[in-house]
């Protein structure tokens, strides 16, 4: 009887121990893609032009981190509430967040949103300028009625809070 209490006792720990925990599993893996030098380069005058400051990232978005937040900061696998304002460089207003703002996995939005929004932590805001290798490339991105909203090969600014992080 000893043996056979030992034996399940042992199962059931190796049964345990191969149990899967689904609530870690994460669809989205860090993007690799970085804007093409002439896009940087059209980004950097663009700030220079019009007194911006502004960091460079690797992957070549820009940024200004206006409010750090706290930690933790989210990563591609993260869940975030956001408030945000989304504009064409020339000012043209395209998108907005409203009232409380939205939440979404953040693998699940364009690229630059991935390499910028963790630059911050909750509470935190930024801006971000983003070339169209990063954002929606050479795709036109239309309304429900068919109107242009994005035209393709556009540059992006963005101005987001962090409100949340799960």
């Amino acid at each position: 009887m000893k043996k056979l209490s030992l034996a399940l006792l042992g199962l059931c720990i190796f049964l345990m121990s191969c149990k899967k925990d689904s609530s870690n599993s994460c669809p989205y893996t860090e993007s690799s893609f970085v804007a093409t030098s002439a896009e940087i380069s059209y980004l950097q005058n663009y700030i220079t032009t019009n007194s911006i400051t502004a960091v460079q990232h690797p992957s070549g978005i820009f940024y200004t981190i206006n409010l750090p937040g706290s930690d933790p900061k989210p990563n591609v696998c993260s869940n975030v509430s956001v408030k945000y304002v989304g504009k064409l460089l020339n000012g043209n207003q395209f998108d907005a967040s409203t009232g409380a703002g939205i939440t979404f996995a953040l693998g699940q939005v364009i690229v630059g949103w991935q390499k910028g929004v963790p630059l911050i932590g909750a509470g935190g805001t930024i801006t971000l300028y983003i070339p169209p290798s990063l954002a929606y490339g050479n795709v036109t991105k239309t309304d429900v009625n068919g109107n242009v909203v994005i035209p393709a090969n556009s540059y992006l600014k963005f101005d987001i809070q962090l409100v949340a992080v799960q």
